[in-house]
């Protein structure tokens, strides 16, 4: 059914707290007041939020004042009256133990400001990698007008003639001066042009890959994903995206109306095509959750499994995200699926078109950074999801970013009990391993690390790096940057923590990776698993005696539903709370 929009005028729900000559409406409208508005503003217009998670220790997102001055201006012409509201930024960058344990407090207090302030429309204002997927959530729960504008990309990298992409040259480049290959005076000298423009990883790491998930939803204008932080034509897009708010809180065009089980799938196979990061997973199945959509990792790997990867970018390929731009961005990539009929032509996105219509006559401007789909970087491309008895709940990897010969595979285990367990063994030449043996990094989950940190793609030991190996099989419970890449088994569920089989693998057992017949195994007896189980005892870790930790440590669930809070699901639509004054 094509949507229907809603009758205009009518009363919104800002009106609660504007509309009126009682009390409490003059309490609101006065305090506002002292910032110099005048009274005509709260005549029953749209007042829509700017949610800004601009901050100076989130530096992905340092430009976005200024575009929220360029929304602003949007609404403004639209008729609306927009309010800008700074909100929970977790930066990747800086955040310890990680940026995801803060996903889902973020995701809260985004929610929670939606819905007890003056909004009648949002505009999600994002860039670094959780802070898009914290406000789409924190949307989805609300239900509230809503739509997404990313900070970009930043430019190309350049170092010695050479691209360089944020996060995989830091990936590669440690590993070379482990292997002897480059000089810790190389590696500084390549810092400065790691990150040379204001914007996101320039790579298709987490943060672009989110920009495209937004986009492939249909919570994003077309078009929005790849164009760089610092290129006019961003500013342009925030600039009209502060127009349409202001028309879809007019018609009532939800996150409900938009964010169907459709597009969902249409997001999935957007992620095989474009190589994305395995962090969508989890948030894709995050914000599912939130907006009362059933999605699940057999989703992920039904959709994803015949994708091709034609989107020729690091980490799976050669260019970045500049060039993605150039090529005519993710318009042509959502082009292609449809007219391979992997795509519901007909999901609705916040321009109140149906996707099609938005693509329908994208061009490709450089088929070496668009692949035809003849020369897709892998044939099936997306997430393959794994399951057996190392994990009955599942495991993900990223085919794109493996290596082919890796993925049928059987080799014996080298354990780390933990990060620290890790970090303290991998680089001693002592060590019993070889390019054949299968690392197992444990107690890095949800509820582990705690927090599922970015630890998954753990480097090679220099052992076998001087070798001139640079992959090996590795399996943890954790999480790896969308930046990275390798033949990395992740999201392992059960966790660790949480009692699942990974907990009890020992050093010198054998485990098969087969990705093409989707299943991992731990070459132990039902018995001896069981046996190992009974005599498992939790982790010593440090006590979450309060605050956030706690609650996030008791409330997580797995990776495999997406790692949000049990406790916030279904809640979409709570009523506005009652004036107090």
């Amino acid at each position: 059914m094509p949507f229907k929009p809603a009758e205009w005028p009518r009363k919104l729900r800002s009106q609660e707290w504007y509309g009126g000559k009682s009390r409490d409406n003059i309490y609101h409208r006065g305090w506002l007041k002292n910032q110099g508005y005048p009274h005509d503003l709260f005549d029953g217009r749209p007042v829509i939020g700017i949610l800004n998670t601009w901050s100076d220790l989130t530096p992905c997102n340092g430009h976005l004042r200024e575009l929220a001055e360029k929304v602003k201006a949007g609404i403004w012409e639209a008729g609306g009256f927009p309010v800008e509201v700074p909100v929970f930024s977790a930066s990747e960058n800086t955040f310890r133990p990680t940026a995801m344990m803060y996903r889902n407090l973020a995701a809260m207090a985004v929610e929670e400001q939606m819905r007890a302030q003056p909004i009648d429309g949002a505009v999600l204002l994002v860039g670094c990698d959780k802070t898009t997927p914290s406000l789409m959530m924190g949307a989805a729960s609300t239900d509230i007008p809503s739509i997404v504008v990313s900070g970009g990309p930043m430019l190309n990298g350049w170092f010695r003639g050479e691209r360089v992409g944020s996060g995989t040259a830091l990936w590669q480049m440690s590993e070379d001066i482990k292997a002897g290959k480059i000089s810790q005076e190389d590696f500084l000298e390549a810092e400065q042009a790691m990150s040379r423009s204001s914007g996101t990883c320039n790579t298709m790491g987490t943060a672009s890959t989110m920009a495209s998930m937004a986009e492939a939803l249909g919570m994003a204008l077309s078009g929005n994903a790849a164009i760089p932080g610092v290129d006019a034509r961003r500013r342009v897009m925030a600039h009209i995206t502060g127009r349409r708010i202001v028309q879809m809180v007019k018609d009532d065009l939800k996150p409900s109306d938009i964010m169907t089980k459709k597009a969902f799938e249409n997001a999935i196979r957007v992620n095989g095509a474009i190589g994305g990061s395995t962090n969508a997973v989890i948030h894709l199945l995050a914000i599912a959750g939130r907006v009362g959509v059933d999605l699940t990792l057999d989703d992920w790997d039904r959709l994803g499994r015949d994708v091709p990867t034609i989107v020729n970018l690091m980490p799976s390929g050669k260019y970045l995200m500049e060039e993605f731009f150039y090529a005519g961005g993710l318009p042509v990539v959502l082009k292609r699926l449809g007219e391979a009929g992997m795509l519901h032509k007909d999901a609705l996105t916040v321009s109140g078109d149906g996707i099609w219509q938005e693509v329908k006559d994208a061009v490709n401007w450089n088929e070496d950074v668009i692949l035809p789909v003849d020369k897709a970087l892998t044939r099936s491309g997306g997430i393959a999801v794994l399951k057996g008895n190392l994990a009955r709940f599942g495991a993900v990897l990223k085919p794109s970013a493996a290596t082919p010969e890796l993925m049928q595979h059987r080799g014996r285990a080298v354990v780390f009990e933990d990060i620290d367990d890790y970090k303290s063994r991998i680089n001693d030449e002592a060590l019993d391993i070889d390019e054949t043996c299968v690392m197992v990094l444990k107690n890095c989950g949800p509820k582990g690390y705690p927090g599922m940190s970015e630890v998954g793609n753990m480097g090679l030991p220099p052992k076998v790096l001087k070798k001139g190996i640079t992959d090996m099989v590795r399996i943890s419970d954790a999480r790896m940057s969308g930046t990275a890449y390798g033949t990395v088994i992740l999201h392992t569920a059960p966790e660790a923590a949480a009692g699942g089989a990974l907990a009890i693998v020992q050093t010198g057992d054998m485990i098969e990776v087969d990705v093409e017949g989707r299943r991992i195994h731990l070459d132990v007896s039902d018995e001896e698993i069981a046996a190992r189980l009974a005599a498992w005892t939790p982790p010593d870790r440090p006590a979450a005696n309060g605050g956030y930790t706690r609650l996030y440590h008791d409330a997580v669930e797995g990776a495999d539903t997406g790692a949000d809070f049990d406790f916030l699901k279904g809640c979409r639509g709570r009523e506005v709370p009652r004036d107090s004054h």
